[in-house]
């Protein structure tokens, strides 16, 4: 029962380094499935989902060993065709790359249905669409996802996505890359992760050409070899300190980072009065002293990440004037809307829709970390709140963010971690209604 508790009215001022991308590494991760022999990957980010995962391997009978706090060595070459823990799996959205990994190493796979944050509808039937394209018989049951290649190998073919889904282009890419034949994607998704996980598998070996287009193109090998990969920088997490030092009136270089990853979060920070000066690989923010409204619509990549929707929202609702946030990629992503009404916000939602009423004075409330991000913009609304915030559940904040308490106290943020006993919380429950 951990939760964050947040002294608001402070100020972020100095610097920070931003981890490896979270998006790029529980792909990137199950990859080193298919590779025979050992992957040294740098830069990844210490946080639950890559925990789970690198367990998961471990499970399945491959070594792992970290050299460092950001590099990890994983050896595949003895990894069994076996069911993964169904309890890890079940806990993150990623395990569905397992999917595609496994039917390319073993021509078959056995997973959980993903689990994850939940805020809405995320099927993954793009997902068996390019597995049942690429000849494999999908079969869904007792929340297992049941794959096997017709023939024992999958063979390429033309897939067109009938939505621009990331996880989908990820996962086929990673099916086709042992596959027999030329697959091509039609209607991928372009966001950095991809190509990150496309340019992993080239350096072991893979030919995958295209990625960061929406047409990518895989000549399938017959093996892929070890070797040395360096994983991005994190653009979610390097937004969300961005939208920190705005809200906050702070001044924060962000180092470690590509500018061009974050050139829509940096114009709509503009928007607001920010100053946004970018350098070769860091990037200066300073707040202003009057934040104005904008109007923010969440699109595939290169437009304005659905990722960086909740951290926003918290900034605009201390923006001067009414803005307008259209979520463009899930259908229920307000549920920390509610959260931020606790602490005074005035926001109307209406569907993908929502409104906000700025120039409100927040105060400190008890709330949630309703899923990742939403969690990341209640300590956003904390910290630029009167009195103290407590933010429950902030597992959901873990599995995303490395350090992140540590990284914002840094900065000057105040906040701490405390450890309050289950049946503390009980017992006050029971006082409460008696």
């Amino acid at each position: 029962m951990e939760k964050y508790v947040i002294k608001g009215g402070t100020v972020l001022h100095g610097e920070v380094e931003i981890s490896g991308a979270k998006n790029a590494a529980v792909a990137i991760i199950p990859a080193a499935l298919m590779v025979d022999g050992v992957c040294r990957i740098e830069n990844v980010p210490q946080i639950s989902d890559t925990d789970m995962l690198l367990t998961i391997l471990k499970e399945l009978g491959a070594k792992v060993r970290y050299l460092n706090r950001s590099t990890v060595e994983i050896d595949c070459t003895k990894v069994r065709n076996q069911d993964a823990p169904y309890d890890l799996m079940r806990k993150i959205r990623a395990s569905y790359y397992l999917i595609g990994a496994m039917l390319g190493r073993f021509g078959s796979s056995k997973t959980t249905m993903p689990g994850g944050c939940n805020f809405g509808v995320r099927p993954i039937d793009q997902h068996i669409k390019g597995m049942t394209a690429l000849g494999a018989q999908v079969d869904i049951r007792n929340g297992y996802v049941y794959a096997e290649a017709v023939g024992g190998r999958l063979h390429g073919t033309r897939i067109y996505l009938d939505k621009v889904s990331v996880g989908a282009t990820m996962n086929i890419i990673l099916a086709a890359t042992l596959a027999q034949g030329r697959t091509i994607i039609e209607n991928a998704a372009r966001e950095p992760h991809i190509v990150d996980l496309a340019n992993f598998l080239n350096s072991m070996g893979a030919d995958i050409r295209g990625a960061g287009t929406d047409t990518v193109k895989i000549n399938g090998t017959e093996r892929l070899h070890g070797g040395t990969y360096t994983i991005i920088p994190d653009q979610i997490e390097a937004g969300t300190y961005m939208v920190a030092a705005a809200a906050t009136g702070g001044e924060v270089l962000i180092k470690n980072i590509i500018p061009k990853h974050l050139e829509c979060i940096s114009a709509k920070l503009r928007e607001t009065g920010t100053i946004v000066q970018e350098y070769e690989d860091c990037v200066l923010v300073k707040g202003a002293s009057s934040l104005r409204r904008v109007n923010v619509k969440t699109l595939p990549y290169p437009g304005f990440p659905t990722d960086m929707q909740p951290p926003m929202g918290a900034l605009l609702c201390l923006a001067n004037g009414t803005s307008v946030i259209t979520e463009g990629i899930y259908d229920n992503r307000y549920k920390y809307v509610n959260e931020l009404r606790k602490m005074g916000a005035e926001i109307q939602v209406d569907g993908r829709v929502a409104v906000f009423e700025g120039g409100k004075r927040l105060t400190g409330a008890p709330v949630q970390a309703c899923d990742l991000r939403a969690g990341a913009a209640m300590v956003i609304a904390g910290m630029c709140a009167s009195g103290t915030t407590v933010v429950e559940d902030i597992h959901y904040i873990e599995r995303g963010y490395e350090n992140f308490v540590g990284k914002l106290n840094a900065m000057g943020a105040e906040i701490e971690i405390i450890d309050f006993p289950e049946e503390e919380e009980n017992l006050k429950k029971i006082i409460s209604v008696s």
